[in-house]
């Protein structure tokens, strides 16, 4: 069966942490808001699925994924969901709980880097909160970039199997999770996550082998492979890089 991925159409955002998965998996998808209107696609669509009054499990905002009779939202819930399914999420329960909280710690970075540049409200413009924004990015710069970085780092150097994978010997959507954060750091703030990785050698490392793979080389030179925009999570505003 085709899986069904709802998200924003122009942004990757935490939508494309599902898309490598399946990406990488070489699953069936339709990424259904990237559809024309006449097809289910478009925001208007994807907003009326979100509000739909006979929907007694509903999600608080995208990305959900439809697989036949179930539904599933949030990024790590969703992941949790594919990955045994995808062979994605190492050998066994315990490889499995530990790929889902590898994730949870991705999203934990990736929601602080949104907050860099929305540190105040995200109903307010950057523009409205510019200076707030430049003290919470050196924070983010100088202490938790290393930091996420860093524990990734041991997670890498400590595993049984290798340094190739954050859990066993396989790749899972951890490591995927892990490349797609990175190259969101670089995107929103190169000179510092360069600084990062070079004290975090086996994440430069996993990064790079991920983006060798033939299945996510393909994906990232397609079509299908949104560019990162100031419109998404990862936000290129050089003032918050130094």
């Amino acid at each position: 069966m085709t899986y069904q991925l709802h998200y924003w159409p122009t942004i990757q955002g935490r939508g494309e942490f599902v898309r490598l998965a399946l990406e990488a998996a070489g699953a069936a998808y339709v990424d259904v808001a990237r559809e024309a209107p006449s097809k289910g696609g478009g925001e208007s669509n994807l907003g009326r699925r979100l509000g739909d009054p006979a929907n007694p499990r509903p999600s608080f905002a995208p990305p959900f994924l439809v697989d036949g009779d179930i539904v599933v939202g949030q990024t790590a819930a969703i992941l949790l969901y594919l990955g045994p399914r995808l062979g994605l999420a190492g050998v066994g329960e315990a490889d499995g709980l530990w790929t889902h909280q590898i994730q949870l710690t991705v999203a934990d970075c990736v929601a602080e880097a949104h907050d860099t540049h929305h540190p105040l409200s995200t109903g307010l413009y950057y523009e409205d909160q510019r200076e707030a924004a430049q003290s919470r990015a050196k924070a983010f710069r100088e202490e938790r970039i290393p930091k996420f970085l860093g524990w990734f780092e041991q997670i890498l150097e400590r595993n049984p199997d290798g340094d190739r994978h954050l859990v066993g010997d396989a790749l899972t959507y951890a490591d995927l999770s892990l490349f797609q954060l990175v190259a969101g750091l670089r995107y929103a703030f190169p000179k510092a996550t360069a600084r990062a990785l070079a004290e975090t050698p086996a994440v430069a490392r996993l990064h790079a082998n991920v983006r060798r793979r033939q299945r996510v080389r393909d994906y990232l030179r397609s079509p299908r492979r949104i560019a990162f925009n100031e419109d998404g999570i990862f936000r290129a505003y050089p003032e918050l890089d130094k």
